[in-house]
């Protein structure tokens, strides 16, 4: 039997707005059924990185397979195809301002058109209690929540249809640390219960190196190290030492004002 091919495999990828050339000849494979995190300091690319993989920016140069076939090639039907199989968090949410919070998580279901909206309120607030809200939350709208909760209802939206492929940026970004070690241990769930893909952005390094398997650090527009978390513990690459270590001096400098 042969081996299905990697979710994501990409080769030359550059990105550059105007004058400002943010990715450079990036290159990495996401593994099947691991969880990947990407970390780098602060402004480095990685939201970009992240909106080239789903197809949400156009790049300048190099390729992008996904389940072995390049982005660039995928018809309008194939795209779709795609996108049902991928759960996405955004960093900012990107929640419907005109839709209610469990519409909002309910929005792939009802698009697809393969359930009432009384199951798919049913699988929404379901979803939503894994994530620490009351049921009374799935009929406010996102205007009318905390941003803490906001970020919940993303995460909710991403999980909810049990995707081979879950995608997030800065999933645990403003939740109290409580949450955020539930939403590390869910993430952490959907690999080893389900066998799904995880590609995740953090600026938690101690969760990056507990919860997943693969860790890759972008710097200077470029994948610099890549390795298992294990191996990263035990990592000499300086640049990668100082941001798991937090510490302002080192060879990458901040640009901060006196």
């Amino acid at each position: 039997m042969t081996d299905q091919p990697h979710p994501f495999h990409v080769t030359g990828l550059a990105k550059s707005f105007g004058e400002k050339q943010v990715l450079r000849d990036v290159e990495f494979t996401v593994r099947r059924g691991a969880s990947t995190v990407l970390i780098g300091p602060s402004s480095s690319g990685k939201t970009v990185l992240l909106k080239c993989m789903l197809g949400l920016l156009p790049i300048d140069a190099g390729s992008i397979e996904i389940e072995g076939r390049t982005q660039a090639s995928l018809n309008t039907a194939q795209r779709r195809e795609q996108a049902d199989r991928m759960g996405v968090a955004f960093q900012q949410n990107a929640l419907f301002d005109s839709m209610s919070c469990w519409e909002n998580v309910a929005f792939r279901l009802l698009q697809r058109g393969d359930q009432d909206r009384a199951a798919a309120r049913a699988q929404a607030i379901e979803q939503i209690g894994r994530f620490g809200l009351r049921p009374e939350v799935a009929d406010r709208y996102p205007a009318e929540i905390s941003g803490g909760m906001q970020k919940r209802i993303g995460l909710a939206r991403a999980f909810v249809s049990r995707p081979a492929m879950l995608m997030l940026d800065a999933p645990t970004d403003g939740l109290d640390p409580i949450m955020t070690r539930h939403t590390n241990r869910l993430i952490r769930a959907a690999v080893e219960e389900s066998g799904a893909t995880v590609f995740a952005i953090t600026t938690d390094m101690r969760a990056a190196l507990e919860f997943y398997d693969r860790l890759m650090m972008l710097h200077d527009g470029r994948i610099i190290w890549e390795g298992t978390t294990d191996e990263a513990r035990h990592a000499e690459e300086p640049r990668l030492r100082q941001l798991l270590e937090g510490r302002s001096e080192g060879p990458i400098r901040m640009a901060v004002r006196a």
